[in-house]
């Protein structure tokens, strides 16, 4: 299935947190914290929202940080993906 966002929305894939500490410890999936690094799978068209212009600063395959409990979580096709507003990205990895 395609995910077209609407407006200032992107689509995102988290990239897998480590399931290990730096000592070697195992961490089980429920002390794990939520990602809030993620590859871009989808960008919307941005245009005028709320009375202001948006121009998109992200596009598919740029890998970002996001805020912690932003976005919404939806299952499609099997894959975990968050749908959130672009001013919730903190910055784009390089």
């Amino acid at each position: 299935m395609k995910i077209k966002p609407l407006f200032d929305r992107v689509v995102v894939k988290s990239i897998d947190s480590e399931e290990k500490t730096k000592s070697g410890i195992v961490l089980l999936a429920k002390d794990q914290e939520k990602p809030q690094m993620a590859k871009v799978i989808a960008v919307g068209p941005g245009g005028n929202i709320d009375g202001k212009d948006v121009t998109m600063q992200v596009k598919v395959n740029d890998k970002i940080l996001f805020s912690k409990y932003a976005g919404s979580e939806f299952k499609i096709d099997g894959d975990e993906v968050t749908i959130l507003r672009q001013n919730d990205i903190l910055a784009i990895v390089e």
